[in-house]
């Protein structure tokens, strides 16, 4: 290519360049928004100790306290730590957050999609992005399962971009307030709301009961009785049994069945059989008739 030519590209008209009306009005949207958030940060600035009174207020809601962990397994082991439940409340407590994911391109050929998640406080000016491929797949025990459904592969890029927003959300709040919100949400399961421990413990029984869990299950789950409960183990159980609910812990993974191993099935095999109790005694085994006796 000669230099006239490349000459000439440079100085194409910005008019030969043309974009579809759609994408200039959501350009010009996304644009209108932030300058709004800038100034309405800049006019109305965060008030720290109503943000701190806000955060306790809602720390010491059972209904928050209830969702603001969650615990999955990976890799033989249970993941716990705060959930996108407690992110969010934390970020609506502090003020002048904006927070969100985006799915920026899909492609149904090779079944993956790339999304955006951040977190901006606007105020502040600090921003934490992050851009990821999502597979539409979903994990298995026997091996990945392909999502073909809309439903699906819109539910499974949600789950995988609130784990993003959540860190994005923690990374610019406050380390402090971040702490002290979760000390205040394990403080208000472990009072559970004003009720005795006794009640608790009968609830959660009942709780887990719905999900076909025995309490046996339970005691051997937390290595004692039902009796020996403390006020962290019937909020443990809180923690699981949400995630229960929500799908990211399965009954059989949180509470296996007992295996029978092949020694204790030979053990039963070779183990004689006693003689039926009775309350009348009896000779055994039976001894057969004497020929012509009565």
């Amino acid at each position: 290519m000669t230099s006239q030519s490349l000459d000439q590209i440079a100085h194409r008209p910005a008019a030969a360049v043309r974009i579809g009306q759609a994408t200039a009005v959501e350009q010009s949207r996304a644009v209108a928004e932030v300058q709004a958030a800038v100034f309405v940060a800049q006019q109305f600035p965060r008030n720290v100790h109503a943000a701190i009174a806000s955060m306790r207020e809602s720390c010491a809601s059972q209904t928050l306290a209830e969702k603001a962990f969650f615990r999955f397994p990976r890799g033989g082991q249970n993941v716990s730590g705060e959930s996108i439940h407690l992110a969010r409340e934390l970020a609506r407590c502090w003020t002048n957050v904006d927070y969100g994911i985006k799915e920026l391109s899909r492609n149904d050929d090779i079944g993956e999609s790339e999304m955006l998640a951040w977190a901006w406080d606007v105020q502040a000016n600090t921003r934490v992005s992050n851009t990821f491929i999502v597979k539409h797949q979903r994990d298995k025990r026997g091996g990945p399962e392909k999502l073909v459904d809309l439903r699906d592969i819109y539910e499974n890029n949600a789950n995988n971009g609130a784990r993003r927003v959540r860190e994005a959300i923690f990374a610019i709040l406050p380390p402090s307030f971040v702490e002290e919100a979760k000390a205040l949400c394990t403080k208000t399961l472990k009072d559970g709301g004003g009720k005795p421990l006794a009640q608790r413990i009968a609830d959660a029984i009942a709780m887990f009961a719905t999900l076909g869990v025995t309490t046996d299950q339970l005691a051997q789950k937390l290595n004692r009785p039902s009796a020996q409960w403390t006020e962290h183990d019937v909020a443990q159980l809180g923690v699981t049994f949400r995630s229960l609910e929500r799908g990211e812990i399965t009954r059989d993974e949180e509470f296996p069945a007992p295996r029978v191993t092949a020694d204790e099935i030979t053990s039963k095999k070779s183990t004689p059989k006693t003689a039926p109790k009775s309350d009348a005694v009896e000779d055994w085994p039976p001894v057969a008739p004497i020929p012509g006796g009565e």
